[in-house]
């Protein structure tokens, strides 16, 4: 198994035992999971540094996730996917800068290549067993609710969309006039969730999730950091890169993991989703809404 393979384990396992840490244990692995790099480039005393812990609170976390010490705990990490990120106001400011300064081909040059690192980035940390076991439970669901709010409703509104040309009881929510813990009243373990919401993470979804955990529904979970309150709360949790240069999370991965994830559904489904998706595509072409090619 590869390092990189290795700390993506390591990482499941700190998620896994995150509700058996004290809170200063918390913090250490708070950082190791939105660091990985750093963990396999510094020593114990630096890294406790940067997390504002002591340095036997690493060890102890070491420890009680199943390693003999800090070093033991470090190896995996070397070679592990490099995750970093601007806040949003730092972003923001050199994005005005860069449009003063006529840098605009760098800042062109910056924006590609931050959405294909995203996406890299993205796909290497999720193994597709992962994504499988996801689209199982929502293709088993009686119905599934995608929430997203801000800029993620539209991409939970688009995943929607393009479920249903196949797929019954896909709502996004939440519905207009509605809030979502409302939308998920009679939701239960027969319901699945798909919640994203990114840095800073919104307080709506995170109640959501917290309600429908005790419903019993079953969540999948997308967002940008290990440690996110989502991931942590999630059955199936995805993590998304979301670097770029402008001052707002980039959504190239978050909309290509859903892409991915339906995909994922359809092909565990049975055979009547395509018959769906055709007559769906038929209907369409009788209506008129397609334009027709001309003879």
């Amino acid at each position: 198994m590869n390092g990189t393979n290795v700390s993506l384990t390591v990482l499941e396992r700190l998620t896994e035992e995150w509700d058996a840490l004290t809170p200063e244990a918390q913090k250490a692995a708070r950082y190791v999971l939105e660091n990985p790099a750093d963990v396999g480039v510094s020593t114990v005393r630096e890294i406790a540094e940067a997390a504002n812990v002591k340095p036997n609170t690493f060890v102890r976390m070491a420890r009680q996730v199943g390693f003999d010490g800090y070093e033991d705990f470090r190896a995996p990490f070397r070679e592990a996917i490099r995750k970093g990120g601007v806040s949003f106001p730092d972003r923001a400011r050199w994005l005005q800068d860069t449009a003063k300064s006529g840098e605009l081909g760098g800042l062109y040059a910056d924006m590609v290549g931050a959405a294909i690192r995203n996406i890299e980035d993205t796909f290497a940390g999720i193994d597709a067993n992962a994504l499988e076991a996801a689209a199982h439970a929502i293709w088993n669901s009686r119905q599934v609710f995608t929430l997203g709010v801000g800029v993620n409703n539209a991409n939970a509104r688009n995943f929607t969309y393009l479920a249903s040309t196949g797929m019954k009881q896909f709502h996004a929510i939440p519905r207009p006039g509605s809030t979502a813990v409302d939308d998920l009243a009679w939701a239960d373990g027969q319901d699945v969730l798909i919640a994203m919401t990114c840095n800073p993470y919104r307080a709506e979804v995170i109640e959501a999730i917290r309600i429908a955990r005790e419903q019993g529904v079953i969540i999948v979970g997308i967002s940008d950091s290990p440690a996110s309150p989502v991931i942590l709360n999630a059955d199936h949790g995805f993590t998304v890169a979301v670097d770029t240069p402008q001052f707002f999370p980039s959504s190239v991965s978050m909309i290509a993991l859903l892409e991915t994830l339906l995909s994922f559904v359809i092909a565990v489904s049975s055979e009547e989703i395509v018959e769906r998706v055709e007559k769906f595509h038929k209907r369409r072409h009788q209506l008129g809404i397609y334009a027709e090619d001309p003879e």
